[in-house]
């Protein structure tokens, strides 16, 4: 069994000159609370804590994107909450590499054949990618592991200098470089979350200086306490998410996992109905909870509230279509009409609470599902 511990006296979490890189010149008033209280016993969950404050009082620096919009120089973040999420995201991540002249690394203890994106399903070739070097998979020992087997940040950014270096000599035209640090969060003796912020600093730095190189890291946003995972989104550009089912410019439809349901942006008019209908009546076969979120919608008519209606009518069990995060213009339309006349539809998390899917972390998986056995009542 691996170990992290030492027989050498605790040493600060970190010193001056990797706090310095850890954060940027913006932060320098948080640097120099972390100076302060590195060396307390309960200094970095302080600190912690006061990044997390900060962090609500302002947008997040982070953007949301489509996997397939990912290119050379992108950091993204892939805080997933099941399986199903992280294979549709890293598994179409992986093909698109394969598929065209760039070069796929994973750090990784699981055998190739069992990757996203690579199981027999797919039917990928992978001795072949192997063979011509296209495909990478790495031993975490390999690649971010010291001798005694303790995480190694420094280790990681010295593997993507040189799967980089060699790509480029070997005339691919971008590397894709993703790993799941969730193990980190299980170990015994579990890393710091300084160790891993610095590792992705380091990341960033190398990924986003590069014309070539593209990174996803990977965390399951469940085993991830929520202010962690706060500063975790907080060191990347990008938080990456599936390929819209659909996108014409005007309606924008994103599958969501936790919650089960759709997540729309734009607007939804009369020309769109038949495709809206088509993207719900799909993920309603999934026999779960139905989740629709509206932060993003600009515009719905009577037609389209119509249409939601109608689908919750044949839901199962009576379970109703829960509206998350409301605009106002939108809820203007509804309470217009009257929740009492749209049967089946249900008022769901409010407008402010978080709407990139990290907010599951806040909730823990518990209580993310006993939320989803919670009554949902129309209107307040």
């Amino acid at each position: 069994m691996m170990s992290h511990h030492h027989d050498a006296e605790p040493s600060p979490l970190l010193t001056d000159a990797e706090l310095d890189s850890l954060l940027s010149t913006s932060d320098a008033q948080l640097a120099e609370t972390l100076r302060r209280t590195v060396d307390q016993p309960a200094g970095l969950a302080a600190v912690l804590e006061e990044a997390r404050e900060k962090q609500a009082s302002v947008p997040p620096r982070a953007t949301r994107r489509s996997v397939s919009a990912m290119s050379p120089g992108d950091h993204g973040l892939l805080a997933y909450g099941s399986h199903e999420e992280r294979d549709r995201v890293i598994g179409r991540f992986v093909r698109e590499g394969l598929e065209t002249n760039e070069k796929v690394v994973y750090v990784t203890d699981a055998p190739a054949e069992r990757l996203p994106g690579i199981g027999p399903r797919h039917r990928v070739d992978v001795q072949a990618y192997s063979r011509t070097g296209q495909l990478r998979v790495i031993a975490r020992r390999d690649a971010c592991l010291d001798r005694r087997g303790a995480f190694q940040p420094g280790r990681i950014v010295e593997t993507i200098g040189r799967e980089v270096d060699a790509a480029f000599g070997e005339g691919f035209r971008a590397v894709r470089l993703t790993t799941d640090y969730s193990w980190l969060l299980s170990e015994p003796g579990r890393s710091d979350i300084a160790e891993m912020l610095g590792c992705e600093h380091g990341v960033g730095d190398a990924v986003s200086s590069s014309t070539m190189a593209m990174a996803i890291c990977q965390i399951d946003r469940h085993a991830c306490p929520p202010d962690e995972l706060a500063a975790l989104r907080d060191m990347h550009e990008v938080l990456v998410e599936v390929n819209p089912e659909f996108d014409d410019g005007i309606l924008k439809i994103v599958r969501t996992f936790e919650p089960n349901g759709l997540r729309l942006e734009g607007e939804l008019d009369a020309a769109r109905y038949a495709v809206f209908a088509e993207q719900l009546a799909q993920v309603c076969m999934t026999r779960r909870r139905v989740h629709l979120d509206f932060a993003d919608l600009g515009f719905i008519d009577l037609g389209g509230l119509n249409l939601l209606a109608r689908h919750a009518a044949v839901q199962p069990a009576g379970e109703p279509l829960v509206l998350d995060h409301l605009p106002p213009d939108v809820e203007n339309v509804i309470e217009m009409v009257g929740w009492h006349r749209l049967p089946g539809l249900a008022r769901g998390k409010e407008a402010g609470d978080w709407i990139d899917g990290s907010h599951a972390a806040s909730t823990g998986s518990s209580k993310a599902a006993s939320e989803e056995k919670a009554e949902h009542k129309p209107g307040h």
